[in-house]
Parts: structure tokens; C-alpha cells; sequence
């Protein structure tokens, strides 16, 4: 099963990266290709949490989602308050 879930989470992380490149094309924000990115990321992390619950996997899972949550905050601000862009 360890195999299966492995396979999973790197299937999750790949179709992550083409949906977070069909996002941008679609449409043209980083914004969205990030958010799409960091979901199927999480998800994958989650996978791989299940696969080994040691202290290490959850470390890592709680990263991404962490840094999901300071991205996509610090984007809404961001675009909330265009005086603040670079």
C-alpha cells in the first residue's frame, strides 16, 4: 500500500503542476495558478502523511499548508491595496 500511496502523491503533485500551468494560461494571474498549485500540493502532503505519520511528514505537511495560507493572505492584501504593489 506504502507503494500506492507513494505513486498517488507524486500523480497529485504532477497534475498539480500542469493544472497550475493551465491556470495561468487560462487565466493570465499568478494569482490563481499559485492557489491552484498549493491545493493539489496540500493534498499530495496529506497523501504522503498517510503513507508515513512520522514527525517529519507532518512537519512537512503543515509547511505547505502554512505556506498556503501566508501566500494566498498576502496576495488578497495585496490586490485589496494596489498602493502597495511593486
Amino acid at each position: 500500500m506504502n507503494t500506492w500511496l507513494h505513486t498517488a502523491s507524486l500523480l497529485l503533485t504532477v497534475c498539480g503542476l500542469l493544472s497550475a500551468i493551465a491556470a495561468y494560461r487560462t487565466t493570465r494571474t499568478f494569482r490563481s495558478a499559485l492557489a491552484v498549485l498549493l491545493d493539489f500540493l496540500t493534498a499530495a502532503g496529506l497523501i504522503r502523511l498517510a503513507e508515513d505519520p512520522s514527525w517529519n511528514s507532518i512537519l512537512q505537511a503543515a509547511a505547505v499548508i502554512a505556506l498556503r495560507k501566508l501566500l494566498t493572505t498576502g496576495l488578497t492584501i495585496t490586490l485589496r491595496n494596489p498602493a502597495h504593489r511593486v
